[in-house]
This record gives C-alpha cells, sequence and structure tokens, in this order.
C-alpha cells in the first residue's frame, strides 16, 4: 500500500482494535498499544481472559466489541490471521493491519475481496511516527 493511503487511513482513523495487545507491558504488542492510545487513538485491546490491559477494557474477541471499528491491527501468528480477516468482515471494519513480520495473502485476499482495506507486513506504529506533519 502507497503511503498516501496509509497516511489517510491513519489520519481519518479513531478508533484501532488491537488482537492480541499482550498484558504483559515488556511485549510490543502492548508497548504499540500504549502508543497509539497516547497519540489520540481510541485503543481497544483484544486478548482472550483478561478484563483490561494498560488501563483499557479489553474484549475477548472483535464480535464483542460494541460501536464501529475503524482499523483492526493484528499482533497474531500468520496462520491465524484468516479467522481475524473474517471476523473484520463480519464487524464491518474499514482496514485489517497486520504487523510487521506478519503476511498471510489469503485473507489479505479475503478482507479486499469484501471491501477491506488492508496493510500487511507494516509497523501502524513506525508509520504513525512518520507521518508528514500538518501544515
Amino acid at each position: 500500500m502507497k503511503s498516501k493511503n496509509i497516511e489517510k487511513i491513519l489520519r481519518k482513523s479513531k478508533t484501532i482494535a488491537v488482537v492480541g495487545m499482550s498484558p504483559n507491558s515488556s511485549r510490543i504488542s502492548h508497548q504499540i498499544g500504549v502508543y497509539l492510545h497516547n497519540a489520540g487513538y481510541n485503543v481497544i485491546p483484544v486478548y482472550p481472559g483478561v478484563d483490561n490491559v494498560a488501563e483499557l477494557p479489553a474484549y475477548s474477541s472483535l464480535e464483542e466489541i460494541p460501536g464501529h471499528i475503524d482499523i483492526v491491527n493484528v499482533f497474531r501468528r500468520p496462520e491465524f490471521v484468516m479467522d481475524v480477516a473474517q471476523s473484520v468482515v463480519e464487524i464491518g471494519a474499514d482496514v485489517l493491519w497486520l504487523q510487521e513480520g506478519i503476511i498471510n495473502l489469503g485473507a489479505k485476499e479475503f478482507a479486499e475481496a469484501h471491501g477491506i482495506s488492508v496493510v500487511m507486513d507494516r509497523c501502524i506504529m513506525v508509520d504513525h511516527k512518520f507521518l508528514p506533519q500538518a501544515s
């Protein structure tokens, strides 16, 4: 995906569900979720078995989250991404974002066939940090 499209996604989005946002503060998924929250996004952790992550209410699945999700940011191994893509389609999120190192072409094709934008193998925090400043 082109940088201009990524910039547009990050600027217009308000709510980001972080699938796999660990309650362990030493994990990168936790750190990126906290970064996004501190950057002003409404961050919703998705992590089964916990009530909150980084003092944010957590959900066991995307389907449990009330309201619209702009971006579903995924920290799951590639073999689990198709299930997430199916949930993204089911809830009507706008963007499926697979973190750096996560590649699943089948999930990408499935999501795109259902009108979902896909960013794959990119770190949302890095892309956010390097957004051009608004003039």
